[in-house]
């Protein structure tokens, strides 16, 4: 069932059964990518949204300098792009940041659901709004956390979003990104990233390596980062 996942991370309104498979239809095709691979180009026309069904995938801008600020981490069940069917583009770009596996829904069938239901308009935009909800708590971290609880509410966020999906083992999931993926989520450098990771190790709370992450101390690790599901909006 393509829509599983999102439905299994956005709970509520339920929807009747003819309108769970009305979103299910609305799926148009699935498409792989490799790991880097650009998905949505900057300030390209758009005609259709993303939905995330396995892997990774990044929302990003670089600046003239070379700088990469990654601004969102998108998981399984994710909608990447929802906000390009009223906007018909988007100001920033999509890429996978490992090897993922999309669907896509075309504008058309995202107007004919919002038409049809208002559970179904209801959903689509509570999405929307969660995602933006993300974005805020992203400019929290970068803007008044320490370098170090930054990578704290990060892996706290990431097993929190994973486990509602059941992509957790215990307090381990896999997040096979790179240190330097981590250091553009946070804006940190790789060097300052590295550092900070180590630190967490240190400090008995989290432990990261070659794309694992183990948590060590679930209790300490969410004081440290100061983290609070409240912004997910968990039901």
């Amino acid at each position: 069932m393509i829509t599983r996942l999102f439905l299994q991370t956005h709970r509520t309104p339920i929807l009747t059964e003819e309108d769970a498979g009305a979103l299910e239809a609305a799926c148009a095709r699935t498409q792989d990518f490799a790991a880097k691979r650009i998905i949505v180009r900057e300030q390209t026309p758009l005609t259709q949204c993303t939905l995330l069904l396995n892997g990774f995938i990044e929302r990003f801008k670089d600046t003239a300098e070379g700088r990469r600020q990654i601004l969102a981490i998108h998981v399984p069940g994710d909608f990447v792009d929802l906000h390009s069917y009223p906007l018909k583009r988007l100001e920033h770009s999509v890429a996978a940041l490992t090897p993922v596996t999309i669907a896509t829904f075309p504008h058309a069938a995202i107007r004919a659901l919002t038409e049809r239901s208002a559970a179904l308009t209801e959903l689509l935009w509570r999405s929307t709004l969660v995602d933006a909800a993300i974005n805020r708590e992203w400019i929290v971290s970068v803007g008044a956390r320490s370098a170090a609880a930054r990578l704290a509410h990060l892996f706290c966020e990431m097993f929190t979003r994973l486990e509602r999906i059941g992509m957790t083992r215990g307090l381990e999931f896999d997040f096979p990104v790179t240190q330097i993926d981590l250091a553009d989520a946070t804006g940190l450098t790789a060097v300052h990233a590295n550092r900070m990771l180590r630190q967490l190790r240190e400090q008995g709370l989290v432990e990261f390596r070659q794309g694992l992450v183990k948590i060590l101390d679930w209790a300490a690790l969410k004081d440290f980062a100061g983290f609070d599901t409240g912004y997910l909006f968990f039901d």
